[in-house]
């Protein structure tokens, strides 16, 4: 068994959204993901799945709640050794056109974080670490001179994976990596994404809504509700055995390629799809509704659905 590598506890990130009112984006989350695991995190949009990977990453400060990686507690960081941690965390972004700097060339991109961590003792090594980044994501190395927009969607979503693992971090945050593409070329990436896991020993956590594309990558599956996580599960046990309401309502949404099956198919609905993350200030959240329950070896589920 390999150890914990990300240790998730009681993690909340709150927003004032005005009139005394609080977006409870993410509220009271506790996991943890393996050395070399995937850990899926599933929902719909406005579930707090982004808000979750970037608060993990301390892109955002956290309301409370610890992260630690390899036993040390992130937010208690000086900035300085905050810095450093960053190679070892990195994120790949959703938008892969919006998340690459318009007016800098391929090799600027990559070689950006080589600087700040200063990773390379030369413009020769600087060059050489690019194109080696380049062939790991199946770019030529005549793109290193090319701009983002003179790619494809595909090919923009590389230069964003080369970018993240220019400087050998061991955790990657996956935000929706596939969502903005063509689904001819989601699985290419996914499968880009499978390897470089294999070859490097990363860590993962992978978060999208494409629920058969998230067992396809994902060792274990986390199942996002309105900011809270209400099941957690190995991937086949989760998709076999869904317990939660919500859960069996997004996996009843999977269509079937199958006309015959689909049109006969039967959708399922939360009863209360009208309800928000948003609260007043103060009031506080329902324990049965944060806290996850064990009921089979490794299937956890919110304890009201125990």
């Amino acid at each position: 068994m390999s150890k914990q590598l990300i240790e998730v506890e009681g993690l909340k990130k709150y927003f004032n959204v005005g009139k005394g009112k609080v977006l409870k984006a993410v509220d009271n989350l506790n996991f943890s993901i393996r050395e070399g695991e995937t850990l899926g995190m599933v929902g719909e949009s406005g579930c707090g799945k982004t808000t979750a990977g970037r608060t993990v990453l301390r892109l955002y400060e956290p309301t409370a709640g610890s992260v630690k990686f390899n036993g040390t507690d992130i937010y208690k960081l000086s900035p300085g050794k905050m810095k450093a941690m960053r190679r070892d965390m990195q994120m790949i972004f959703q938008d892969p056109y919006a998340s690459l700097n318009p007016r800098f060339t391929v090799s600027d991109i990559i070689g950006e974080a080589l600087d700040i961590h200063g990773m390379a003792g030369s413009r020769a090594e600087r060059k050489k670490r690019i194109e080696e980044l380049l062939d790991m994501v199946g770019l030529n190395h005549d793109h290193a001179t090319r701009y983002p927009h003179e790619f494809s969607g595909g090919q923009r979503q590389r230069i964003g994976i080369a970018r993240a693992l220019a400087v050998n971090p061991k955790f990657i945050v996956c935000d929706e990596p596939i969502s903005a593409l063509d689904v001819s070329i989601q699985a290419q990436v996914v499968n880009l994404l499978k390897e470089l896991q294999t070859r490097l020993g990363l860590t993962y956590l992978f978060i999208a809504h494409d629920l058969s594309m998230v067992k396809h990558i994902s060792d274990r599956v986390a199942v996002m509700y309105l900011g809270k996580m209400v099941e957690l599960a190995e991937s086949e046990e989760l998709y076999a055995n869904p317990i939660h309401p919500y859960t069996k309502a997004l996996l009843s949404a999977i269509p079937i390629p199958d006309p015959e099956i689909e049109v006969n198919k039967k959708r399922l609905h939360m009863h209360d799809e009208l309800a928000s993350p948003i609260y007043s200030a103060g009031q506080q959240t329902n324990e049965d509704e944060t806290k996850l329950v064990e009921v089979s070896k490794g299937h956890f589920v919110a304890k009201a659905y125990a």
